[in-house]
């Protein structure tokens, strides 16, 4: 194993989000590169949506389409966070090289088929996650059905906190506050962006809009919901959305 190997190993332990496939999955599956769907091969998140909002009951397809979104964004944010926080260094994630299975429950499989590294600076984060994969993720959601881009961004603010908590929580635990210092101050920096900023707020990252889970049947709501009581949507007695 390689010394890149090594580094990916010790960010895959911090949660299943941090962990990045590097070899073919044995089963063979129906992994894509994601940039097939950014350039308009919409059949497989249309599915995964549809598979999203299914399993929640969700009454609109909206609300699948924003917890699908959440787990993707999740997913990328970590890979990245998790090495370049750890080891200064990440994958490229190129979208042509990271293949993803949207028929996989969460947390969404990736197969990175690549061999780069990027240097784990602020700029180099939102350049290989935010710019080469969440603009065009987003336009491929808005293709797909009617979806906030502010609820996206906020889902891409509040994804991109919980990974940094979960490695924050590892790295005290595993004698690493140097690099809970480094995500910290990466998070920081991303977070400033024109469209990341303000998404989440406080010292405990708080988001400040909703993902719409709460809307399902049971939910509830998430860890840093904006809403401190779940309000009423007047679909409560609705079945769910076709």
């Amino acid at each position: 194993m390689g010394e890149l190997g090594v580094d990916l190993v010790e960010s895959g332990s911090v949660g299943g989000f941090f962990a990045l496939r590097t070899s073919a999955p044995e089963s063979g599956g129906a992994h894509r590169p994601l940039a097939r769907l950014y350039a308009g091969e919409d059949g497989p998140l249309h599915a995964r949506v549809d598979r999203v909002a299914a399993r929640l009951g969700a009454p609109e397809r909206r609300v699948g389409a924003s917890v699908a979104h959440l787990g993707l964004a999740a997913r990328l944010w970590s890979t990245a966070l998790g090495p370049a926080a750890l080891h200064g260094r990440f994958p490229a994630l190129d979208p042509a090289e990271l293949y993803w299975d949207g028929t996989l429950t969460s947390p969404d499989d990736l197969w990175w088929a690549g061999s780069g590294t990027r240097p784990g600076t602020v700029e180099e984060l939102r350049a290989a996650v935010q710019e080469a994969h969440l603009v065009p993720f987003h336009a491929a959601l808005r293709r797909d059905g009617r979806i906030s881009p502010r609820l996206l961004w906020g889902n891409a603010g509040s994804a991109l906190a919980g990974a940094l908590r979960e490695l924050t929580r590892w790295a005290h635990a595993h004698g690493r506050p140097e690099a809970a210092a480094r995500a910290a101050e990466l998070v920081s920096g991303l977070l400033g962006h024109p469209d990341l900023a303000g998404t989440v707020r406080g010292p405990r990252l708080r988001r400040a809009s909703c993902c719409l889970y709460y809307r399902c049947p049971g939910a509830g709501l998430c860890g840093d919901c904006v809403f401190d009581h779940a309000p009423r949507t007047g679909l409560e007695g609705r079945a769910p959305a076709p």
